[in-house]
């Protein structure tokens, strides 16, 4: 195992499973510019290192993220000539949605490890990866509509509507009540729950299993649940066609088939370098 510490975050190397955590405590990891941008050049290193095989991302302390760093939003910088409101959607557009896109692109499963409130923004983070597991004391809280007027952002309306439905996803974006984890593992939020003492251990077990999958497999399952969510019945049948096209000229399918035939468990090939 291999360590790298900075302010606010933290990078873990466990073999093939990267461990990135949110290290501001004292403030339960709120989610500033400087936090943002540490985030995007780990995930672009992790990406181009083909020996990472899977990604846990998780916080320390008693909040997974508590989202916006409200403090850091007083104003604009000096002769910037923008409102507040104009500044924050610039810098969305140009840092925190990459963020979320970042994380969804990256080459190797994701599993988010929530290990307290999820809660504004951290929320949208929390339910980006592939993955996401909460620890029994942990919740998410979305305070943007009934406690500032603003909407739920980083992607969370997305994420909640198509995992929840409209009534549930209407629920909780404007009554800003507390979802629990056990709560959003009964309603399909979440993959799921685990005991606060074990929530890292079961994490990183998790991503070790899935560092053993083929290296395109979390690209893959993505798109093609991306492309179900939208296409006919019709479409989606021509699009798994059209994929295993491909996909069973790969190497990956060929190492299945003979680990099958030699009745073992299948060693598939690593990823190639980003």
């Amino acid at each position: 195992m291999t360590a790298d510490t900075d302010t606010v975050l933290r990078l873990h190397r466990h073999d093939e499973v990267a461990v990135l955590t949110l290290c501001n405590t004292a403030r339960l990891n709120p989610l500033g510019i400087g936090l943002q941008q540490q985030l995007r050049a780990r995930l672009a290193e992790l990406a181009a290192d083909a020996g990472v095989r899977a990604l846990v991302l998780t916080g320390e302390g008693k909040g997974f993220c508590v989202g916006a760093d409200l403090q850091a939003m007083g104003g604009v910088p000096a002769g910037d000539g923008r409102t507040l409101g104009a500044h924050t959607a610039d810098t969305m557009h140009a840092l925190s949605n990459r963020l979320i896109l970042d994380l969804q692109a990256l080459p190797m499963p994701v599993v988010c490890a929530v290990n307290g409130a999820a809660a504004g923004a951290g929320a949208g983070l929390a339910l980006a990866g592939d993955f996401t597991l909460m620890a029994r004391s942990a919740y998410f809280f979305l305070p943007f509509l009934p406690r500032l007027g603003i909407v739920p952002d980083l992607g969370t309306t997305w994420f909640i509507e198509r995992r929840l439905g409209r009534a549930r996803a209407m629920g909780l974006a404007l009554l800003g009540e507390r979802l629990s984890a056990q709560q959003a593992l009964d309603w399909g939020l979440v993959w799921g729950c685990a005991d606060d003492a074990a929530l890292q251990d079961e994490a990183l077990a998790l991503a070790r299993r899935l560092a053993r999958l083929p290296a395109h497999a979390a690209m893959e399952a993505r798109r093609a649940l991306d492309a179900a969510a939208t296409g006919s019945l019709a479409d989606q049948l021509h699009y798994e066609a059209e994929r295993q096209r491909e996909l069973i000229d790969g190497a990956a399918f060929a190492e299945g088939v003979r680990a099958f035939v030699q009745k073992r468990e299948p060693v598939f090939p690593p990823r190639s370098a980003g």
